[in-house]
């Protein structure tokens, strides 16, 4: 089937058909500049502030899926298939207001205003997906969008409001999605190209024709080459269209996940089988980033500070690696050899990550130590995986981020700590170890030495967590991270 030349997808009901556009011209761009729709607003351009969020919805498994996203850093033509919301989109034409809209109005919601219609948009996609959000829930849903007039009660206010008023009929229109070509994409503007494949087959032939292309997931990371680094990029594969890569499944051993499943799917299950990651994992970026970015993007990028590597290198996670010759199987420690480089052959690219599930008795668990709770990287990252044979550590591993080159497992703490009674003189011998393992640099951050003593202290905060110690004794250690 030949590939369509031209981006479609739905705008307030109307099929919108795209040709000659920059593969790397982005959502917020299109909608200010070519469609004068100011409502969504420019504040960082990388994803932090949340002023140009949006909603856009996709079929999947025969359902509407509708997410909040950052414009800023979205491709146009990875809206090829979606449907797209912007703040306009909920006032109907100017009819009447949303009740979204008409809760920030009476709550009295805005400051300065900039803000708002991000706040507005993150808030419409809350009212869609969760009828009876928590204080909790609405945090987290909020957590990507920053006031500077610190105008957050009123707008939480909003958000328990929002519900109180007549339910208006959906603003989706899904017999219109269904007529967005179903085949993929194929486009070229000014010499560069940008394809979206729908089969893995299609992927790996795209990936062997062209080694050298940028890999496109959910462009959390991608986006910034652009907008921030000003980086030209000449050939995009994007994989967010193939289908074989958006499968989630939970089988007898392990968690089998596909790697342009969202980083909001991935969690719910990962933290469905660890429930002691769901803090982590909550503070990992925000709603708009987790709906847009992808757990696969996340591991094959191999950031230095990537949160979710150290659970998964101390879980035991292998990777699928595929091409168009076949695939290979590599555990998530073998994967990094230096700071931004992998075991990825030329053509070859990340189709499955699989998780073992936990045996009984085994704790897995991870601490992040950074200056704000949400919405910030990490200076130090830390995962442990425990099993105990009575008082005794049958196996422990730990790995750890922003303490080297790449995400790495401290070996030589491992070594100190397997065999080994669980008790306070195993702790004191791991924490020496740590020293051994590892040598971190000093940046914007933390300092070396912070970091080495935030790393011993967490081990600590983990030893505590798992013997008992009160609440308040495994807390000061987590300040003293």
């Amino acid at each position: 089937m030949a590939a369509s030349d031209r981006i479609q997808f739905v705008l307030d009901g109307n099929l919108v058909e795209l040709t000659d556009v920059d593969p790397t011209r982005t959502v917020l761009q299109y909608l200010r500049e070519d469609l004068r729709r100011t409502g969504t607003k420019e504040g960082c351009a990388e994803g932090d502030c949340g002023a140009c969020t949006v909603v856009v919805a996709e079929q999947r498994n025969g359902k509407a899926e509708l997410r909040a996203i950052n414009s800023c850093i979205q491709f146009v033509p990875t809206l090829h298939g979606k449907e797209l919301l912007t703040v306009e989109s909920l006032c109907r034409g100017g009819e009447s207001l949303h009740p979204v809209q008409q809760a920030m109005v009476d709550n009295h919601g805005s400051q300065c205003g900039f803000c708002t219609p991000g706040f507005v948009m993150s808030l419409y996609a809350l009212y869609e997906t969760n009828p009876a959000p928590t204080r909790r829930e609405i945090d987290d849903a909020l957590a990507g969008n920053l006031c500077r007039c610190t105008g957050y009660r009123p707008i939480v206010a909003a958000a328990r409001a929002m519900y109180q008023a007549p339910r208006p009929d959906g603003l989706l229109h899904p017999e219109t999605l269904a007529k967005t070509h179903g085949e993929s994409l194929a486009i070229e503007h000014d010499g560069r190209r940008f394809f979206a494949p729908v089969s893995i087959a299609e992927l790996a032939g795209l990936c062997a024709r062209y080694p050298d292309a940028t890999l496109l997931a959910g462009g959390t990371d991608v986006g910034l080459w652009v907008t921030k680094q000003h980086r030209v990029l000449d050939t995009i594969i994007h994989t967010g269209r193939v289908a074989e890569l958006h499968t989630l499944e939970t089988g007898a051993t392990h968690i089998d996940i596909g790697a342009a499943v969202s980083l909001t799917d991935a969690m719910a299950v990962f933290v469905d089988q660890y429930p002691q990651l769901e803090e982590i994992f909550l503070r990992f970026a925000s709603p708009p980033i987790r709906n847009a970015g992808t757990l696969g993007g996340n591991v094959a990028n191999g950031s230095p500070i990537g949160d979710s590597m150290p659970a998964l290198m101390a879980a035991g996670t292998t990777l699928v690696l595929r091409s168009a010759d076949g695939s290979r199987e590599i555990g998530l420690d073998d994967f990094y050899h230096d700071y931004m480089q992998n075991d990825l052959r030329p053509g070859e690219f990340l189709e499955r990550i699989r998780v073992p599930l936990p045996g009984a008795g085994t704790v897995l668990a991870s601490h992040k130590l950074s200056k704000r709770f949400d919405q910030d990287i990490s200076a130090v990252c830390t995962a442990y995986r425990l099993e105990l044979d009575g008082d005794t550590v049958s196996s422990f591993r730990m790995a750890c981020g922003g303490m080297a080159a790449t995400i790495r497992r401290a070996r030589q703490c491992e070594q100190a700590v397997t065999g080994q009674p669980w008790n306070q003189a195993t702790l004191t011998a791991g924490r020496a170890a740590l020293a051994k393992d590892f040598t971190p640099i000093s940046d914007m951050r933390a300092t070396a030495a912070y970091r080495l003593r935030a790393a011993q202290n967490l081990l600590t905060r983990f030893y505590l967590e798992t013997t008992g110690a009160s609440e308040e004794t495994v807390y000061a250690y987590g300040r003293q991270g």
